[in-house]
């Protein structure tokens, strides 16, 4: 026996998965990194921007294409270095827990020109943010998976809801047509 539900409550229902699947796939899409992107302003050969403040566990991206001069970012104190100069960089470096300090960075080619910077790594607080701790029921390398998985549960979310939508104007297509 096939139970009919009312059409305003099959409607009702079809707008509620897709609130759902469109809330659990833009959750996933903030939630992805927290990384601090760092380029480079041409005009006045500095690094943009060009000081910074992160706690320990944060990265920080070296990111720049296409530039007319060749560039690179190396800590002063030699904890890390992108490379050798070059037009296009796409360098990450995370501050592990420990790391908490200043740290100046320069373009080797244009610090004398000024195209200097400094990164300030706080240090890690309480036992919420100790090494190797995460959000509760999540291990560090189950961590960067459960965004992926919310993402892809909010495509099938919408993927049904887009199924049941077209089948019910097949019904309702269906309907008007034997009257």
């Amino acid at each position: 026996m096939i139970v009919s539900l009312p059409v305003i409550v099959r409607y009702r229902f079809l707008i509620l998965v897709s609130a759902l699947g469109v809330l659990l796939t833009s959750t996933a899409v903030i939630a992805e990194d927290d990384d601090v992107i760092i380029t480079v302003d041409s005009t006045n050969l500095q690094f943009s921007p060009s000081d910074i403040t992160i706690k320990e566990g944060q990265a920080v991206r070296f990111f720049w294409s296409g530039e007319l001069l060749p560039h690179n970012a190396v800590s002063t104190d030699g904890l890390f270095d992108s490379g050798e100069p070059s037009r296009n960089v796409d360098y990450r470096f995370v501050f592990e827990a420990g790391t908490n300090g200043t740290y100046e960075f320069v373009c080797e080619p244009h610090e004398q020109l000024g195209m200097v910077g400094e990164i300030t790594v706080q240090p890690m607080n309480g036992a919420q943010d100790e090494p190797g701790e995460t959000e509760p029921g999540y291990s560090e390398s189950s961590k960067g998976r459960s965004h992926l998985i919310s993402y892809g549960l909010g495509l099938i979310v919408l993927s049904i809801s887009a199924l049941f939508l077209f089948r019910y104007g097949a019904l309702k297509s269906t309907i008007f047509r034997k009257e």
